[in-house]
């Protein structure tokens, strides 16, 4: 590929992963007047969460009924990301590791929109470098598209040949005990958001 062109490539792409950013915030807005409110604009009435079978980079299934009882920190992203994606997994292994004893209550799934790439095990030992305790999910094409429309999340194929990109949302959705969706945290936040966030659904 060219690199000029690669360069714009990668640019439109950040772009549009910002704008996809950027609407989440306009409609999840934080209620500031609640003082114990989410950081994350969050889903007022709570709602279960769309459930979903795919295989795991620990070579189970992963859905959401398998982690009832923790609060899962659900992601989208392609382990070949320039940017957002090591941003985004850097940040939750940090407010991991800030939570001490309640991280063991927390399950973070990074969900891939590129399972041409992506296979379990290279899905593995790309969170691995992040938290061995993060769980990967794959599955077919169709299998993630469907999981995707449910979601309301997004993903679009830039460029050709094999160092493609993949134009994301980059929001986290945050899935309370019961398997509820509670919020959505948008690309940006520092751990000490997550970790406020994760705390207060502890507490529910």
């Amino acid at each position: 590929m060219i690199p000029g062109f690669r360069a714009k490539l990668i640019a439109a792409g950040a772009l549009l992963v910002l704008l996809i950013a950027g609407v989440a915030l306009l409609h999840f807005p934080r209620n500031e007047s609640q003082p114990h409110a989410l950081i994350a604009g969050a889903f007022d009435p709570p709602r279960a969460a769309p459930e979903f079978a795919l295989h795991g980079s620990d070579g189970s299934e992963v859905t959401l009924e398998r982690y009832r009882g923790k609060v899962v920190l659900l992601t989208f992203g392609f382990t070949h990301c320039a940017a957002v994606c090591p941003t985004t997994l850097a940040t939750l292994a940090q407010a991991r590791d800030r939570l001490g004893e309640n991280a063991d209550v927390v399950q973070v799934i990074f969900v891939t929109v590129d399972p041409d790439r992506d296979d379990a095990t290279h899905m593995r030992d790309y969170l691995a470098a992040f938290d061995g305790s993060f769980i990967g999910a794959t599955g077919t094409p169709e299998t993630l598209a469907a999981m995707r429309e449910k979601y309301g999340v997004t993903a679009i194929k830039e460029g050709t040949g094999p160092n493609y990109a993949m134009a994301h949302t980059s929001s986290i959705f945050l899935i309370d005990r019961a398997g509820r969706l509670r919020g959505a945290m948008p690309f940006g936040h520092p751990a000490k958001d997550f970790v406020n966030d994760v705390k207060l659904l502890l507490a529910v």
